[in-house]
């Protein structure tokens, strides 16, 4: 059986022009970064109207059975273009950390992928180094001031801008910095996240157009003064060459799906790792463009869902239209309690067990926020017909249909069921609202989506969370939305917790600001904002030959 990078190799692609000419984009839109991609300038379309329906494929809690967003996602546009509706594809690009640590690449599997596949995982057009330097100019620019007299009187030991790296490395979490002498620096304590995670990226991804990411950029805290008042990169006359790193990087990406349809790869996570989805400048575009827009929040309907509804939809005033909850059989039975290595036998009470974790999502998706929704299982050779009519009949007590996903095998003709259930929501009515209002105070939004959303009884605060909350109401920051930072695999904040958990309480650990984002950060449990590898690396696995040809991403 082929791998996914071999899949993709075999592949013929493209020219990007004809890619675009099939999405009716006007060639001088494009900007070249060599055949197969190309930027897009957006500028001319900024009046054009939305015209798109708007679909989000989410999940339930991910698990180490996979349950395969992206591969869904890709294989449903492909499949949409088959039943002759203009569609374009809207994915988030991957991080190099993920990419050299745990999964070797992130650009769908099997025969529902966007390629040039190597180059989406890898450097792509750049975008994130340019983040990074973004990033990286702020706190340079930060530590200068402080070197250079301070005339802002920040207090050294309440910064809380961090530099950034796009690669997993534990090592640079908490750090030393400007030691070795006075002209080397004022000595401090000091940290790295991952550029996924990092608020230029909230910021990239949630910004409307340049001016608008000038102005997010120029709000971000980069600490406090002596008096405890914020200083932000406007303060320290930032936000200019910031922006100017930036320039190109808020222009969508368009590449190809294997089946040659246009897909949008742009922006990533944010507020920590893999939560995001992509950007409010690509999805805008793609609405424009198109008729039918699919695009994927990260991991399950908890995070990624509730932040691409509560947050991006809230700021870009997009209305979803369908969303898709991707499962697999393997998956509901890992959290019916069966180890990994049995996953492939038929288990009917294990399936029953797991259920509920799916089932949560279906009704946070269709009572909490009002919207259309449909079961995609990505189907596997072993799941039995008994396990099958188990999921659709407690998905049909919530009025929910389930459709087969074999996209990975069959490409869009794998897809075409799960097309026609799409197709058919999208002409339902449907009542869009959001999990919480902002005029509430911040614990009353936290303590919403933790009691909606993931079905716990309450909130417990660290009392530096305490005082975070005080101050950032007291500054004025409390009609923000909440941005929660928790643990992907389980809806409690406690990863071992499976199916679903009843009458835990989440622990909030850390509260912090991104108002450049526009958003206040929850830190739940342990979670962290820069990963570390895992014993075996997926870099030992990747390498190139003397032609230049990559192996070893997925």
């Amino acid at each position: 059986m082929k791998t996914d990078i071999e899949i993709a190799q075999a592949t013929p692609m493209l020219p990007i022009d004809q890619v675009a000419a099939k999405a009716g984009i006007d060639g001088e839109l494009l900007e070249h970064y060599g055949k197969y991609k190309a930027k897009l300038d957006i500028t001319g379309l900024k009046n054009a109207p939305r015209k798109g329906k708007l679909i989000l494929v989410t999940a339930i809690n991910p698990t180490p059975a996979g349950e395969g967003k992206t591969t869904t996602s890709v294989g449903l546009a492909d499949a949409l273009v088959k039943r002759g509706k203009n569609t374009m594809l809207c994915l988030r690009e991957p991080s190099l950390g993920p990419v050299f640590g745990v999964k070797g690449g992130a650009a769908g599997g099997g025969y529902a992928q966007v390629v040039p596949m190597e180059d989406i995982n890898l450097h792509f057009t750049g975008d994130f180094h340019a983040i990074g330097a973004a990033n990286n100019l702020l706190a340079a620019m930060l530590d200068n001031h402080i070197q250079q007299g301070n005339l802002l009187d920040i207090d050294v030991k309440n910064i809380t801008w961090k530099r950034c790296v796009d690669m997993n490395d534990r090592q640079l979490r908490n750090i030393i910095c400007g030691i070795g002498g006075r002209m080397q620096g004022v000595p401090r304590e000091d940290g790295f996240d991952i550029t996924v995670a990092s608020e230029i990226m909230a910021v990239l991804c949630l910004a409307s157009d340049l001016m608008d990411l000038k102005q997010r950029i120029a709000r971000i805290i980069v600490g406090y003064n002596r008096k405890g008042d914020p200083i932000t990169a406007h303060d320290l006359k930032a936000e200019g060459a910031m922006t100017a790193l930036l320039k190109d990087a808020i222009k969508p990406n368009l590449v190809q799906t294997l089946e040659h349809n246009p897909a949008i790869v742009h922006g990533g996570p944010f507020a920590n790792i893999a939560h995001g989805c992509n950007s409010v400048s690509a999805t805008d575009t793609a609405l424009k463009l198109s008729d039918y827009v699919v695009t994927e929040a990260g991991f399950g309907a908890d995070l990624g869902a509730e932040k691409f509804l509560d947050i991006k939809c809230r700021y870009a005033g997009m209305n979803p239209d369908a969303v898709v909850i991707v499962a697999t059989v393997k998956a509901l039975k890992y959290n019916g309690g069966v180890p990994k290595t049995e996953l492939s036998q038929e288990n009917l009470t294990a399936l029953e067990n797991g259920i509920p974790n799916l089932l949560k999502h279906v009704e946070n998706i269709t009572q909490v926020f009002g919207l259309p929704a449909v079961v995609a299982i990505n189907r596997f050779t072993q799941d039995t017909d008994a396990e099958l009519n188990l999921i659709r009949e407690k998905c049909a007590q919530y009025g929910v249909n389930v459709a087969m996903s074999e996209v990975w095998g069959k490409g869009s003709e794998g897809g075409l069921e799960l097309a026609d259930e799409v197709l058919r929501l999208c002409e339902k009515p449907h009542d869009f609202h959001f999990a919480y209002e902002l005029d509430k105070p911040i614990t009353e939004k936290i303590e919403t989506i933790v009691q909606k959303i993931y079905g716990g009884s309450g909130v417990t605060y660290s009392k530096a969370a305490k005082d975070s909350i005080k101050k950032l109401t007291d500054l004025g920051y409390g009609n923000l939305p909440i941005c929660m930072a928790k643990t992907q695999y389980s809806l409690s904040d406690d990863q071992t917790k499976l199916g679903r958990p009843e009458g835990f309480t989440i622990n909030v650990s850390k509260v912090k600001i991104s108002a450049g984002a526009g958003f206040i950060v929850v830190q739940t449990g342990d979670i962290m904002t820069m990963p570390g590898l895992p014993k075996v690396p997926a870099a030992e696995k990747i390498d190139v030959d003397e032609n230049g040809v990559i192996t070893g991403l997925f």
